[in-house]
């Protein structure tokens, strides 16, 4: 990496040397006279700069690609948000699933209870069947 403002103060010293030179000051000069020198030097720069001149001069289109910037910006956080509240759905439906198989082993408890307390009542039910019927051979004898 370089820091282009480090280079501009380089430049003001030492020039433009060599190829490296020239594309650091094509991306961090705005200066006529400067820009100058560089096409001077090399001219291959020199449609990049008339390419950037038109645009400039055409607001229309830079507003258009502006606009265009934009959309894609504006596309690019609906997916986003779309995503995030994808992501959001599937935790609430990871804890639907775990509350559902919760629920289930609590009612499959229940049942095996209640399943329970059905066979204690009928052992219960049992007993007083023949606590009756030990009840009534004992009134017989007296």
């Amino acid at each position: 990496m370089i820091p282009l403002d480090i280079f501009l103060l380089n430049l003001q010293n030492k020039g433009i040397n060599n190829e490296l030179d020239a594309w650091l000051t094509f991306l961090s000069v705005d200066e006529p006279e400067i820009i100058e020198q560089l096409i001077k030097k090399y001219p291959q720069f020199k449609p990049m700069y008339h390419q950037i001149y038109e645009i400039c001069r055409n607001t229309e289109r830079v507003m258009g690609l502006y606009s265009e910037e934009l959309r894609i910006l504006d596309r690019n956080t609906v997916q986003l948000m779309i995503d995030e509240m994808q992501d959001e759905i599937d935790g609430q439906k990871k804890v639907l699933i775990q509350q559902s198989e919760q629920l289930s082993q609590q009612n499959e408890q229940l049942l095996q209870k209640d399943e329970q307390l059905s066979q204690k009542n009928w052992q219960i039910e049992q007993q007083l069947q023949e606590i009756a019927r030990l009840r009534m051979q004992l009134a017989e004898k007296f």
